[in-house]
């Protein structure tokens, strides 16, 4: 019987990687909890109505029509309920993923610079410190932009394109923007949809409960070749984390990064 009344597994969500998320999809069961009701009343109304009134018991119309006030209360009903789910549920969500933010300082911070049509990442090294960019000095050498004599960015950590790695059960910043068009940052299994905007750096946050490798995508149709921006996120141990980026520190030499 629980299984029945779990609706989550008739939906095929996909899978959960990260804590915000069970809030997301208890939300997302709700409202379809509402909207199976109202299909099923709102159907079982209507065919009430098609045999109530049909033409051979009511030859003639009345121009009066329902004197009930039933379906007025009914009304008020669903409205009462869809305020439950938006000031009990949806409000405190939102503010929780908008406003709520960790400590930089407890986190795993991250640059995210989206380009057609791939993803460039980059993080402060041990001084917890990023270097600066500056687009007049984007090139052929130098795509995103990174002013090389900055001291800050000297140790900065760049992965490779298109790759993006965090540690587990640790809250992650990730600061999204653009260096061309309009993209958006998606990572479903961890419930995060966040757009990247030409000339602003917006951050969101998460903390992903479930090592794993995960499809970073593009919900923004951003040109020719959208449906190929492509991307990982890989969750790992803390250990792992730690050790890919000592790793690849010593290939990085402070390149690359997102716009300020």
């Amino acid at each position: 019987m629980l299984s029945f009344i779990d609706l989550g597994k008739w939906l095929h969500l996909p899978i959960l990687a990260s804590e915000h998320g069970k809030d997301v999809d208890k939300l997302i069961i709700y409202v379809h909890w509402l909207m199976l009701v109202l299909f099923i009343g709102w159907t079982g109304y209507f065919c009430y109505v098609l045999f109530r009134f049909r033409r051979s018991r009511n030859p003639k119309a009345d121009p009066v029509g329902v004197r009930s006030h039933f379906s007025t209360w009914l009304e008020v009903g669903v409205a009462l309920v869809e305020a439950v789910l938006l000031i009990g549920f949806a409000v405190p969500l939102w503010a929780k993923v908008a406003d709520e933010f960790p400590d930089e300082r407890q986190s795993t911070v991250v640059r995210v610079t989206a380009q057609q049509f791939l993803w460039n990442s980059r993080y402060s090294g041990k001084d917890g410190k990023f270097g600066k960019q500056d687009e007049r000095l984007v090139s052929s050498d130098n795509p995103l932009g990174l002013v090389k004599d900055d001291p800050d960015g000297k140790d900065d950590v760049v992965p490779p394109i298109n790759l993006i790695t965090v540690p587990v059960n640790k809250p992650v910043i990730a600061h999204i923007t653009s260096m061309d068009v309009i993209h958006s940052f998606k990572v479903l299994p961890l419930r995060v949809t966040q757009d990247a905007i030409p000339g602003m750096s917006i951050p969101t946050h998460f903390v992903p409960t479930k090592e794993g490798r995960y499809l970073i995508n593009c919900a923004q149709l951003c040109g020719n070749s959208h449906y190929s921006m492509k991307g990982f996120l890989d969750v790992v141990s803390v250990e792992k984390f730690d050790a890919w980026l000592a790793e690849h520190s010593k290939t990085s030499a402070g390149a690359a990064g997102g716009f300020e």
